[in-house]
Order: structure tokens, then C-alpha cells, then sequence
């Protein structure tokens, strides 16, 4: 049996697929995987208690990690000042050009924010980006006045997370180079954050029906959502 073989044989022991651990459990779970020849991505998965077919019960909203995700995050502002974006830290602003790049299929960004005033011009792309979650939305702190403070917070770690039509929802916390500590306090600042983003029309019922975390390449552990701490 391969070194890799018996690594996984040895975690798989260890994960009670039908248990659901304390997170504190669930990440030192997570760090008995073995790691694929890149650097995985770790997520927390939630199923929440919502009605999905309800607008008025839709999820959205960002968190700021404590430590970052651990991407480096590709930005581009809908702005008619690119000057100041880029001083920011943007790596593309513009207007109509990134427009006409965008609507020509070029998406060589992982977020799009843009101003207020550039909004208008900004929706003939959200055919292209609203499909794909990219679209600046005010929600999810995309779309602001002060662009230099939204840039330098999605570089910064910040990242956005959006249900799905069936009422789940991923939060990136992480990568699997980071030690447990920061694994640990990305992820439930996560959880507190979709905790919070509870709508004001559910009423009743768990929220936060069930929790998995996971990185790229590993099974998903269960996390035991009675035991969490939140704030």
C-alpha cells in the first residue's frame, strides 16, 4: 500500500461519517486528510432552514476573515475614476472598455465592485457576471462611494457568500497551509456571520439546519451545530 493509501486509510478511520464533531473537532479532523499537490481550498457548508423560493428569505453577505482566505484575490472597479482604483490596489478600473472586454467574454478577475454612478452602464454586463455571483451588488459591499476602503477589505480577506436555490450555501474560510488556529477562527467567524445574516421573515425552525467543512480534495466532516458558540 502507498504512503498516500495509508494516510487516507488512517483518516477515513478516523471520520464517523453518521457523527457530527465540535468544530474545534472538525478542523483537527480535516488536518488528518492527506494534502493534494496544491495548496486546497477548506469551505464551510451550511443547509439552512430557509425557504428558498422566498425572496424574502434569499442569504447573502460577506465576512471578513481574521486571517485572510488565502487567495490573492484579482479585482476589477466599474469606475469613471480608474486612476484611484488602481492606487488602491485594483489590478483593472475602467468603464466602458472593461464593459465591452466583459460582455466579449474576458474574466480574468475574481470580484467586481463598482461606484454608484457607474452602475447604470455596469448592468449591461449582468447577464455575464449575475449568473456566476460576480455582479457589484450593495449587499454584498461590491458596490460603494469608497472604493479604495472596498478594495483594500477584499484584498484584505473579505469574502462573499450567496444560497443557492436549494437553500445551501459555501463559505470560503481558508487553505489547507494554514495552521489549525487560523482554520479554527476563519471558520467560526463564518458561521457567525451566516448566523447572523438570518432573515427577518423566517420564522421558526433551525436556520442553521447542518454544517460540513471541507477542503478541494477531502470528504465533507459533519459539525455538530448545537455545540457552537455563537456570538
Amino acid at each position: 500500500m502507498s504512503k498516500l493509501s495509508k494516510r487516507m486509510a488512517k483518516a477515513n478511520e478516523s471520520l464517523d461519517l453518521n457523527k457530527a464533531y465540535t468544530l474545534d473537532e472538525a478542523v483537527d479532523t480535516l488536518k488528518l486528510f492527506p494534502t493534494a499537490k496544491f495548496d486546497e481550498t477548506i469551505e464551510v457548508y451550511a443547509h439552512l432552514g430557509v425557504d428558498p423560493r422566498q425572496t424574502t428569505q434569499m442569504v447573502r453577505g460577506t465576512v471578513a476573515l481574521p486571517h485572510g482566505s488565502g487567495k490573492q484575490v484579482v479585482v476589477l472597479v466599474f469606475t469613471e475614476n480608474p486612476e484611484e482604483a488602481l492606487a488602491a490596489g485594483a489590478e483593472f478600473a475602467g468603464l466602458d472598455d472593461l464593459i465591452e472586454k466583459v460582455l466579449g467574454g474576458w474574466m480574468d478577475f475574481d470580484v467586481a465592485i463598482a461606484t454608484p454612478g457607474a452602475m447604470k452602464e455596469v448592468r449591461k454586463v449582468a447577464r455575464v457576471l449575475g449568473p456566476r455571483g460576480m455582479m457589484p451588488n450593495p449587499k454584498a459591499g461590491t458596490v460603494g462611494e469608497d472604493i479604495a476602503k472596498i478594495v483594500n477589505e477584499v484584498k484584505a480577506g473579505r469574502v462573499e457568500f450567496k444560497m443557492d436555490k436549494t437553500a445551501n450555501v459555501a463559505v470560503v474560510v481558508g487553505k489547507r497551509s494554514f495552521s489549525k488556529e487560523q482554520i479554527l477562527e476563519n471558520a467560526q467567524t463564518a458561521i457567525d456571520s451566516l448566523a447572523k445574516s438570518r432573515p427577518d421573515t423566517f420564522k421558526g425552525g433551525a436556520f442553521l439546519k447542518s454544517l460540513t467543512i471541507s477542503s478541494t480534495m477531502s470528504p465533507g466532516v459533519k459539525i455538530d451545530v448545537k455545540a457552537l458558540q455563537l456570538n
